[in-house]
Parts: structure tokens; C-alpha cells; sequence
């Protein structure tokens, strides 16, 4: 019996850490989650399962069940989100900044570019969209001022890094091992960023003394943490209550997952083999893809519309995000890119030039679940966080399926010119690369990537 459960719990994990699998696991919970909830024999079951309360007990804390999944279930997420920059910082790739720095910077432009866009979009339609100047008018017949519109501006600002990788895997077998890796390091940075963007903008602090436990619960979690023998019930416990501490002190509860993830050990110690960071985010990266995102997924599309119509599309909440995200991501990321490498003084990665980052920027574009995150703290009224949930869905669908196309072409562009050069110089260097000088002075870059079995060879090709 064991071994079954054993073997299955090994097919689980490997459907887990299948970009491509879970990607489409999470788009087909979204995806039933809008039918559901516009279906009219489903939607009022729909939401009455969403709106289905639990409370803890001697606590403020009492939500229905689609906001368990975003404040509670969404915290496992986070924890692996935060143990996977924890090892980033310390020993990946995040740890040497000058290595780092284009991918870096283009984060933050990534960031800065969508904002400003959407803002101007929402701006043209208040202006000129045939509502009163200085109000929008939506697709459900209703308007609302500019300045509550606007709120939204940091919807499209977070790149879905499950998504995006799903992506590369679908359309991009044949891809440099760079690009993905400049991808992850970019989404990484994008990651922290909006983890502090929600703590600065969608917090509503408490009382101060919330805060005195917070610090204590990390104090205790990173002692805990440290000991040859952890304490697992001591350790569950502790992230219980900095959950509880978060909630009540007005912060975003998810960000607890994010503080624990932090504090934990990236080095090996005790003797051990891999640092307990490392471990910690694979054990808990099946229950993040397979169970939290999809569920999450489930409940951050269900939202009901009084008709779905055509109107929809032209909505200026949903225009807005479409452009912030499809066009914006990839615009911000690759003037970035340009300014950073050719007037200032950085360099690409090695095998790569700015213009073969333009289909991984695209896939940049989906933004998917922190934005749906982002869409339901931004807006309190339920019809303009119902059209902007809408629009990232939109959005994000779109940037898949021209990023999608993207990248095939240029995959197949990568074989083309390995298949035509098969002799070649080739050296290896000490991290793992293997770099090939092909004789027309093209430079083919091998990167390792992944982890344990799943280890991938990829090929970069650069032509000088």
C-alpha cells in the first residue's frame, strides 16, 4: 500500500512541476469558474458555494469561501513564491546583481510601462468615450468618476510566471536555455515587486500592537526553522498565527506565506544535502499548482454578469487592461532591455541580444493570478471588479496566443540554424553551459535547466 501511495504521490508531483500541464490545468478552472458562474442553472449555486461562510473562532476572521481561496488557500502560493526567492537571493540567480541586472531593470519597467498606459487609456475614454466628462461609462450601462477607475492602475502590473513558462513549454521546444532563464529572473524580480506593491497600496494597517506579533511569530519561525530536529506542529502553529496576525493587522494575509518564506535557511546546514528552502518549495509546489492556484483560479473568474455581451469588449476597464498588458509588458521590458544594454553600459546574457527577448516579453503579458488578486483589493464595486477580472482573463489569453505564435517561430528559426551547422568548436563552462562556435562565427549556448530528474538541455543561438 504504501509503495502505491508512494508511486502516486511521485506521478503527482510530476504533473506539478509540468509547466505546460499545470498551466492548462489552472487556465481550465478559470475558464469553468466564468461558466459557472454565467450559466443560469449553475450561477446561483455558484454563488452560494462563493459566499458560503467560515469563521475561526474568537478571531474577526469570518469569509465565504472565494475569499478563503484569495486570503487563506492563496497563502500557500505565496509561501512557495517566498522560499523560491529566499534560494534566488542567496544562491541563484538573483545573487549576483551585475548578472542579474538587465533582467533586473527590465522588471521594473515591465511594471512602470502598463500602469502608465492604462491610466491614459481610461483617461480617452472618460474624455471621449460619451459620458459625462470625467466619468466612464461600462459595458452594464453604469458610469463612475475617473478617480475610481483609476484605482486599477496596478492590475496589469504582475506577470504570471506558471502561465508564462506553460507558454515556453507549449511553443517554445526548441528555445534557448537563456531566454527562459532571463524569463524566470524577470518574473522573480516581478514577483517581489508586486508582493511589496500590495503590502504599500492595499494595506489598511491596524493597531500597532498586531504588529508586535508579527515580529514575534518571524522570530519564532526563524529559530524554529534553524533546529537539527524542526518542529512541525510548532511550525504550523507559528505561520497559523502570522497568518491571523497579518488579517488583523490590516496587511494582506497571503504576505505571511511571503515573511516565513524569507526567513527560511537557503544554505545547507546540519550536514543536510540541499538547503531546506530548496526542499521546502518542491514538497509544497504540487499543493500550489495542483490544489491552491487552480481553486483560486476557480473563484477570481466566477463573476456574474447581467448579460454577456459584445458591449463587453469595448468596456474601457477591459480595453485598458488589454492594452496595459499586451502591449504595455513587452513595450516597458524591451526599451528597458534597448536603454539598459545600449546607453548604458550593461550587457546581455551571454548568447542573447535584446531582440530575441520580444516573444518571451509577449508571454510576459499574462498576467493571471496576481493580477486577479490585485483586481478584487482594487475595486470595491462589484461590476468594475467583475470587468477588470474579465479583462485580465482577456488579456492574458491574448498574450498566450500571440506569444504562442511568437515564440513557435522563433523555435523553429533556432532548429533551422542548428540543423544547417552541425559542425562546430565547442567548450564547456564551469556552470554548466556548454558554449559552441559554429564555423559562420554563430555562438550556440547549451544552459542546463531545472532540477533533479527533470534536468532539460536547451540550446541558445546567437549569430556575432
Amino acid at each position: 500500500m504504501s509503495g502505491t501511495n508512494t508511486s502516486l504521490w511521485t506521478r503527482i508531483r510530476r504533473v506539478a512541476a509540468s509547466d505546460r500541464i499545470s498551466g492548462l490545468i489552472m487556465l481550465g478552472f478559470a475558464l469553468l469558474g466564468l461558466l459557472l458562474a454565467n450559466i443560469p442553472a449553475t450561477y446561483q449555486g455558484f454563488e452560494a458555494l462563493s459566499h458560503f461562510h467560515l469563521g475561526i473562532p474568537g478571531t474577526n476572521i469570518d469569509m465565504g469561501l472565494g475569499h478563503w481561496a484569495q486570503d487563506g488557500l492563496l497563502t500557500v502560493f505565496f509561501l512557495v513564491v517566498g522560499l523560491e526567492l529566499r534560494q534566488e537571493l542567496t544562491t541563484g540567480s538573483l545573487s549576483n546583481v551585475r548578472a542579474a541586472a538587465v533582467p533586473m531593470l527590465c522588471a521594473v519597467g515591465g511594471m512602470l510601462m502598463p500602469p502608465i498606459l492604462f491610466i491614459g487609456v481610461i483617461a480617452l475614454f472618460s474624455r471621449y468615450g460619451g459620458a459625462d466628462p470625467g466619468s466612464l461609462l461600462i459595458a452594464n450601462g453604469a458610469t463612475f468618476p475617473l478617480s475610481e477607475a483609476s484605482h486599477g492602475w496596478a492590475i496589469p502590473t504582475a506577470t504570471d510566471i506558471a502561465f508564462s513558462l506553460a507558454v515556453l513549454a507549449l511553443f517554445a521546444k526548441a528555445l534557448p536555455g537563456s531566454i527562459r532563464a532571463f524569463l524566470m529572473t524577470l518574473a522573480t524580480v516581478d514577483d517581489l515587486l508586486a508582493i511589496i506593491l500590495i503590502a504599500v497600496f492595499f494595506s489598511s494597517l491596524n493597531a500597532w500592537y498586531w504588529f508586535v506579533g508579527i515580529a514575534a511569530c518571524a522570530v519564532a519561525w526563524y529559530f524554529l526553522v534553524r533546529m537539527r530536529k524542526v518542529p512541525w506542529i510548532g511550525i504550523a502553529i507559528i505561520g497559523i498565527l502570522s497568518w491571523i496576525m497579518m488579517y488583523e493587522a490590516g496587511v494582506h494575509p497571503t504576505l505571511a506565506g511571503v515573511l516565513v518564506g524569507l526567513l527560511t535557511p537557503a544554505r545547507s546546514m546540519h550536514g543536510e544535502r540541499s538547503p531546506r528552502a530548496e526542499r521546502y518549495a518542491d514538497k509544497l509546489q504540487p499543493f500550489s499548482a495542483l490544489l491552491a492556484l487552480p481553486i483560486f483560479a476557480f473563484f477570481a473568474t466566477g463573476v456574474h454578469f447581467d448579460s454577456i455581451t459584445p458591449l463587453l469588449l469595448v468596456s474601457p476597464v477591459v480595453i485598458a487592461l488589454v492594452v496595459a498588458l499586451v502591449v504595455g509588458k513587452p513595450l516597458g521590458i524591451m526599451l528597458t532591455a534597448w536603454l539598459s544594454t545600449h546607453v548604458g553600459t550593461l550587457r546581455m546574457p551571454r548568447g542573447l541580444r535584446v531582440r530575441d527577448m520580444l516573444p518571451a516579453s509577449v508571454a510576459c503579458g499574462i498576467g493571471f493570478t496576481v493580477s486577479f488578486l490585485i483586481a478584487s483589493l482594487a475595486y470595491s464595486n462589484e461590476e468594475l471588479s467583475a470587468e477588470a477580472r474579465f479583462g485580465v482573463l482577456l488579456a492574458s489569453l491574448l498574450a498566450a496566443a500571440i506569444s504562442g505564435v511568437l515564440l513557435s517561430r522563433q523555435s523553429k528559426r533556432f532548429e533551422r540554424i542548428a540543423a544547417a551547422t552541425p559542425h562546430a568548436d565547442t567548450a564547456e563552462l564551469d556552470r554548466g553551459d556548454v558554449v559552441t562556435t559554429l564555423p559562420d562565427g554563430t555562438v550556440v549556448v547549451s544552459q542546463r535547466i531545472g532540477k533533479g530528474s527533470h534536468d532539460d538541455r536547451r540550446d541558445t543561438t546567437q549569430a556575432r
